[in-house]
This record gives C-alpha cells, structure tokens and sequence, in this order.
C-alpha cells in the first residue's frame, strides 16, 4: 500500500481489533459470547455507544469534557425523581432534563471559549457541582421510573434491546451532519484549526460552544436511558462512563489534540470496550483492572499519535535503499 501512495485511515484499526477480540473471547472465558452474555453486554455498550459520541464532538474541537459523570447522574436521578411514579409526569421530566443538559453545555463553552479556562478545570468544576446537585435534589434517596417508561428502555426489537436501536439512530444522525451539511462541514474545520478557519470567516466561538451543548445532550440522552434500564438508578450511576468515552473516542482513531474523527469508529471503540469489560470480569477480574486498561488504551493511543511516523517509514525506506 506504501507504494501505491496509500495509507490506512486511523479510523479503520479498531473493527479487525474487535473482530479479533470477539474470535478469542471464547477462548480467554467461556461463555462470553453466548446469547446471554451479549444480551446483557448490549445495552450497556449502547450507552457507552452515546456518551462516546458526545466526547467526539468535544475532543474534535481541541476540548476535553470531565463532566460526563455529573450530567449523566444528574439526568438519571430527575428522570426517576420528577415523575413521582406518574407516568404522565414523565414528558416534565425530560424537558428539565433538556434543559440541564443545555444550561450545562452552555456553561462549559463559554467558560473555556470566552472566560479562557482551560477544559480539563471547566469541566471537572461543572461535575463537582453537578454531583453537588445530585445530592441535594435526591436527598441521598434513589427513586423509581415510570413503569411505561422503564418497559420502553427494557424492551427489546427482533431481540435487540432498543437502546441499541437509539444509538445506532443517534449514529445516523450524527455522522450525516458532519459529513454531508455545511454545518458539519463547518464544525470539522474549525477542529482540524481554529486559526484557519477564523481567517475564512468560520464562527469558532459558536462551534466550541456548540460541541459542548450538543456533547451534554448526548450524556444527558444516556443518563435517561441507563436509569430506565436500570430502573432505579444509583446517585452516582454516570461515574463508570467518563473513562470509557474518552478512552473509545480515541481506539475510534481521533486524536486527543482535535481534527477529524469518525463517529462510526468511536462506535466500534465503545462495542471493543464493552467486550473487553465483560471478558476481563468473566475472568474473574477486578473491575479495577478494567479501569486500568482503559488507562493503558488512552495512554497507548495518545503516544501511537505522537509518533513519528511519516519520519520512521522514510528512514525504512531509506534503509532498504541502502541493502538493495
């Protein structure tokens, strides 16, 4: 491929890396690949799936979102707590939801675009709020969803948890937008530079902004779903996602210094992430050791990146030149 001028797209390494860890699954634990064992790890991975898609957008501006946690907790527990069991309450919960998540983006942006704080500090101080509110609108108490609304996040479609269909749909969306409007257009420019694209004229203030508004949506959407999976969500049940997000975004290939990036891969990252999870605890494992794996991925991707690799295939080259 080298010869022909052609290189492999860094979105593309993620789906024989999953395929391969799916063929060895059997393998390394029995069980983990039976009907069960994905029923169980699907929707999950959905969610991941979501609040994965969410980081992309932050990470394609240059950003990094650390209030995952807090906004996916924080949508759970209004989501449980808001209706009082009433299902015709559920309608008010999800647009006091919408509008968290929007309050929250907004907040985000602006303070990192306009206010100058760095995104590792803005987000990490809107989840420690976030987690402050947890807890003092839930009083310490978790709650109960809707039952329609929990039967709706449970059922299943041809035997597929529905939430699967969500993200797939959420997927959809999302890469149509980036790749076939002038917004998307717009919002890829603005992430591969800033500085160019405010030569041309592109509203990059409005682009960060937005990723963070539209990022918070995506954690808001996932919180909702895992709390009517799950039914009575945890008060701390968005903690176990921040890492994953980040973590598939970049087995997805997108660089953690921003620019182009595939949501489909960030999909296949979250799916590859899922499984290991589900293989490493089948083994008997501790779910810490799951943590640190996703640390060693993103600690790998970022340095893989950093490489010099169109310097270390010329000196290859260079070096056959020589033994020919």
């Amino acid at each position: 491929m080298s010869r022909l001028g052609l290189r492999p797209s860094p979105f593309a390494a993620i789906w024989p890396a999953t395929i391969v860890l799916f063929a060895v699954s059997p393998l390394l634990a029995s069980g983990s690949l039976g009907h069960s064992a994905l029923s169980g790890m699907l929707p999950f991975a959905a969610v991941t799936a979501i609040v994965a898609l969410g980081q992309l957008l932050v990470i394609q501006q240059r950003g990094l979102d650390l209030s995952v946690a807090g906004v996916m907790s924080l949508a759970a527990v209004i989501v449980a707590k808001a209706p009082g069991g009433q299902d015709d309450r559920l309608v008010t919960a999800l647009l006091l939801v919408a509008v968290m998540a929007i309050a929250v983006g907004l907040l985000n942006g602006v303070a990192i675009t306009l206010l100058g704080v760095t995104p590792f500090v803005a987000t990490l101080a809107m989840n420690a709020i976030l987690t402050g509110v947890v807890l003092s609108y839930s009083g310490g108490q978790t709650a109960t969803v809707p039952g329609r609304f929990a039967d709706f996040a449970q059922s299943k479609v041809l035997g597929i948890s529905v939430l699967v269909f969500v993200a797939l749909g959420l997927l959809l969306v999302m890469a149509f937008v980036l790749r076939q409007t002038l917004i998307g257009r717009r919002f890829v420019a603005v992430g591969a530079g800033s500085d160019a694209a405010r030569a041309i004229g592109l509203r990059v203030t409005r682009n960060q902004i937005g990723a963070y508004v539209a990022a918070a949506g995506c954690y808001a959407l996932a919180g909702v779903l895992l709390a009517g999976f799950t039914q009575t969500p945890g008060l701390t049940v968005g903690n176990a996602y921040l890492l994953p997000s980040i973590a598939a975004v970049v087995l997805g290939g997108t660089s953690l210094a921003g620019g182009t990036g595939s949501p489909l891969a960030t999909v296949g990252g979250a799916l590859f992430l899922s499984q290991l999870g589900q293989v490493v605890l089948a083994m008997g494992a501790a779910t810490s050791t799951q943590y640190l794996i996703q640390a060693a991925i993103i600690g790998l991707g970022m340095g893989l990146r950093n490489l010099p690799w169109a310097r270390l295939v010329r000196r290859r080259r260079a070096a056959r030149g020589a033994t020919a």
